[in-house]
């Protein structure tokens, strides 16, 4: 299994893509939107299917704002940002069963969890993205690798 494939996208594209997924999950607990959040899950799918490169949020930054403003590139773990983008489909999917089918209360705590964790994210820090790293590597996580 490789562990690291490098792949280059705008910085902005790339910052775009995180505010705008962390704004969306906020404004879906904020209006209790139900449809909002599978909209999120559609782009997390859609991201985690097409890859980083051309997942909506940066296509859609790409071939708009940076045709006109030119950002630095910023070269990022393929993998690792698949494995993200699944990590977030998979929470918008446990948050819109809880909304739908058990109970609605738990659902938007779990929303705002989905939110807080989104927004740390957006500070540079992506807990999916470093568990995957962690869970690849050999400088961390020693606990969880066999001798």
């Amino acid at each position: 299994m490789k562990k690291y494939k490098p792949v280059v996208i705008p910085s902005a594209a790339f910052a775009f893509c995180r505010y705008s997924m962390a704004i969306l999950i906020w404004l879906s607990l904020f209006l209790h939107s139900k449809y909002l959040l599978v909209f999120v899950l559609i782009i997390f799918l859609l991201s985690a299917i097409f890859k980083i490169k051309k997942s909506p949020m940066i296509l859609l930054y790409s071939y708009t704002v940076n045709k006109i403003i030119k950002s630095k590139d910023e070269i990022l773990n393929e993998h690792a940002m698949r494995f993200a983008h699944l990590a977030g489909s998979f929470f918008s999917l446990i948050c819109l069963l809880l909304l739908f089918f058990v109970n609605e209360k738990a659902g938007w705590i779990a929303v705002f969890i989905f939110a807080l964790l989104k927004t740390v994210s957006v500070f540079g820090f992506c807990p999916a993205s470093k568990l995957y790293e962690c869970a690849t590597n050999d400088s961390c996580c020693a606990f969880i690798k066999k001798s």
